[in-house]
């Protein structure tokens, strides 16, 4: 992707909608970056380099099956307080 930048730009020089709210005498920093074109945006900027796995979609049989199984492990489950209160220590971690 390319990318243009004027460092101490005179403000008077940009087009009038550009200068709104500036001052005439102003020096601006001026950014030209090309959009990539939407199909080669990546929906989330770094996992592009992750391996793609190919799934087909599931049954509702496999479906029905996946939920029976997973409730079958009976799993204890977390209230919303706790869940709550779980991300915010996990947050706060970061604080520190």
């Amino acid at each position: 992707m390319n990318k243009i930048v004027f460092e101490h730009y005179p403000a008077s020089k940009l087009p009038e909608e550009l200068r709104k709210g500036l001052e005439k005498d102003a020096m601006v920093r001026v950014v030209i970056e090309e959009e990539a074109q939407d199909k080669e945006r990546e929906p989330f900027p770094g996992f592009g380099d992750l391996p793609k796995i190919e799934r087909k979609p599931m049954t509702i049989g496999e479906t029905l099956t996946a939920i029976r199984r997973l409730k079958a492990e009976d799993r204890p489950s977390v209230t919303v307080e706790e869940a709550v209160a779980r991300i915010r220590r996990l947050r706060d971690e970061w604080d520190d």
